[in-house]
């Protein structure tokens, strides 16, 4: 390292963040990385004494010993040492467990924060450093104690009586009972017949659709075809319809808030089909800062990352307003300051997620930022610029009109202003496309073009995606911004849940480890216990609490379910299943066995014989290509199912839609069973023959 006496040290998590402070803050600072946490509880024990009002028992953490050594060299020579993780509790943690190695001053005022690393924020930073937050070290050691309790006491059992190498946790536990019980739904479901008669009418030269929409001035379902037919029976083909009635009403759509974690986690696996993990990476990089180039260096692009707030800075603001008026015009700008509210519970430490400056723009950024960059950064400006701006105006139409007591309805709309439609469309304004109705006045008639009736039945519920799952802990209160995609992580690595293309199925192994914490450790599971913690720690940050007496009222009542359950839970035997066929190395019987990505079929004579083969799913169709070999289920590398010939490489017949085994009545091409928006269909690939599947 370079000679830094007399120079001031700033130390922070990472490399990248390191060189771009640096920059910002000249030749009398030196910037060094811990490289994230440099102490925490050991590995191999509980490191929490329970006894002595839960003093947790901190080392080093092994393999940074090089790290403290070069933190404390560089400490020694310098003028003044300064502290600038993450503006967060973990951040804070940090911070804390540094200022212990290095012997600093608890009470001085070394610890610098800011939200964004830009030149003026950072700069403004470091004139008024502050003391270490005390309050936000003991909320994140509340969460790190009280999870190591929990942890460190199930796993034992788990591996004793389950599985070796299990875990729970308390948010995991959680994640996996979301995904179970959707599961559980599922099963339950009862699907239910309903119909719907969407007919055509004409009216002068203009022809529009209408939907069936009641009897005799009532709002009436269809549930089987003979009710469609009584309806159909009533309609004289030769009578024109009347207009009832039609309403005309202007509608506003205001834009979303910017991005908090939950939001862009959510918003970035829809649009941009990023993994949860891979969302806060890339966001974690834009944040740290990126070269751009000779005439500004190192920036940071956006705001802290992991924040549950919908707040923005007055600034930013202000600089939002006068890009939108350069850029888009003043019909385009809000006059008045808008106020999101938070999610219940959730912290306002820090601002929603935007770029650090608006007249950044994803255009300008294109050839310095890779792939993967680009478009997240896209997705959080324009999501910002878009709440800055008026809301879309649409006028829609309501169109009533009967004949014989049978009554229909038309809706139709159309977008009269952009507003913040221009720059940004949400996943659900995508699918939102304009239904332009004819001029119609009450008291016109129309005329019966045609009818089509379809049956359908309701749905399940979805399973859960990576989206929708941290929805629902965010909904729960479970966890906060920086625990989802770990936990997420964490059911996967564990094989709790395995993913069926973009949704969460639980695997038997992910049933058991739930019916076990389910009966004895409910408090794990239970989400208002849950999602009162999290309230408990806010509290703990916020001074109100001590953080000694919420782990106490949390642990005592776990520890007698603890107690209880090493005495009454008995071992889970996870039988292997007979496969109904020999070896082909050695002849002895195969058996099916639960691995750690799922069952497989191995030799009963392990280890002797170490004979393994995937299991491989028949659907009961002869491969449409070479007519000899079965078409089986099979799994991309992105855990996507496909369907493949069991002849393979002899044979190359793929479809990711599923073979039904009969031939298009058309063109004679194999049909498939394919998914589509309300249901399932069967078309041919090879042209435009298409059937519903009646259930």
């Amino acid at each position: 390292m370079p000679s830094t006496k007399q120079k001031n040290l700033v130390i922070v998590e990472s490399p990248s963040k390191a060189k771009t402070i640096e920059k910002y803050l000249g030749r009398n600072y030196h910037v060094v990385a811990s490289l994230g946490h440099v102490r925490d509880l050991p590995k191999s024990q509980m490191g929490v004494d329970i006894d002595h009002d839960y003093e947790p028992r901190y080392i080093s953490i092994r393999g940074k010993g090089p790290v403290i050594k070069d933190l404390k060299k560089e400490a020694k020579k310098a003028k003044r040492v300064y502290l600038a993780a993450d503006p967060d509790r973990e951040g804070e943690a940090i911070a804390w467990h540094v200022s212990h190695l290095l012997g600093l001053d608890e009470d001085g005022k070394n610890r610098v924060v800011f939200n964004e690393i830009t030149k003026d924020t950072v700069k403004q930073a470091f004139k008024s450093p502050r003391s270490i937050d005390m309050n936000l070290v003991d909320a994140q050691q509340a969460r790190r104690v009280l999870d190591r309790l929990v942890g460190y006491s199930i796993s034992p059992i788990l591996w004793a009586k389950v599985k070796k190498g299990l875990s729970a946790g308390r948010v995991q536990s959680i994640a996996l009972k979301l995904v179970i019980e959707r599961e559980n739904d599922i099963k339950k479901f009862v699907p239910e017949e309903y119909w719907t008669i969407e007919s055509t009418f004409k009216h002068g030269r203009d022809k529009f659709k209408a939907n069936f929409y009641g009897l005799d001035g009532k709002k009436a379902e269809l549930k089987n075809n003979d009710e469609v037919q009584s309806v159909l029976g009533k309609i004289d083909k030769k009578k024109d319809f009347t207009i009832d009635k039609v309403t005309k009403k202007e509608r506003k759509r205001m834009p979303a808030a910017p991005f908090t974690t939950s939001s862009l986690q959510q918003e970035a696996n829809k649009r941009l089909n990023f993994k949860t993990r891979k969302t806060m990476m890339i966001a974690q990089q834009l944040y740290e800062g990126i070269n751009l180039g000779r005439k500004e260096g190192t920036v940071g692009l956006i705001t802290y990352m992991r924040t549950d707030s919908k707040r923005i800075s007055k600034v930013a603001e202000a600089d939002a307003s006068k890009f939108i008026h350069e850029e888009y015009g003043e019909p385009y700008a809000i006059v008045k300051e808008r106020k999101d509210k938070n999610q219940e519970g959730a912290q306002d430490a820090h601002e929603a997620i935007r770029p650090s400056s608006v007249f950044r723009t994803p255009a300008s950024l294109k050839d310095i930022l890779s792939r993967d960059q680009f478009r997240l950064y896209s997705l959080i400006w324009s999501r910002f610029v878009a709440s800055q701006m008026t809301p879309a105006v649409f006028d829609t139409m309501t169109v009533d009109l009967s004949q014989n007591g049978v009554m229909f309805r038309a809706n139709g709309s159309k977008i009269k202003f952009e507003g913040y439609r221009k720059v940004y469309q949400s996943t659900s304004d995508t699918l939102k496309k304009d239904n332009i109705l004819p001029e119609l006045s009450e008291g016109d008639s129309a005329k019966l073009q045609t009818n089509d009736p379809a049956q359908h039945f309701t749905q399940p519920p979805a399973r859960f995606t990576e989206a929708s799952l941290v929805k629902a802990l965010e909904e729960n209160g479970v966890g906060r911004p920086s625990t989802y995609a770990p936990t997420i992580d964490t059911i996967q690595r564990r094989y709790y849940v395995k993913l069926n293309g973009k949704s969460f199925e639980p695997t038997e192994l992910g049933e058991i480890v739930d019916n076990l914490i389910q009966d004895y450790f409910p408090d794990i599971v239970n989400i208002d216990f849950t999602a009162h913690l999290e309230d408990e720690l806010d509290n703990i940050e916020e001074g109100k609490e001590n953080w000694v007496k919420v782990v106490d009222r949390y642990y005592k009542p776990f520890a007698k379910e603890l107690e209880s359950a090493e005495d009454k839970i008995e071992k889970v035997q996870i039988k292997d299943e007979p496969a109904g066929m020999d070896c082909d190395i050695c002849g002895a019987p195969m058996v099916i066995k639960m691995g750690r990505y799922g069952k497989f079929y191995a030799c009963s004579r392990f280890p002797e014989c170490r004979n393994t083969k995937p299991i491989v799913k028949e659907i009961g169709v002869i491969c449409p290509k070479c007519k000899k070999g079965q078409v089986i289920e099979r799994k991309s590398k992105k855990n996507r199912i496909f369907y493949g010939c069991s002849r393979y490489p002899d044979c190359d017949f793929v479809s990711w839609d599923k073979p039904i085994g009969r031939d298009c009545p058309k063109d004679g091409h194999y049909l498939v069973e394919k998914k589509v928006k309300g249901g399932r269909q069967i078309i041919c690939p090879n042209g435009d023959y298409e059937e519903d599947i009646q259930k």
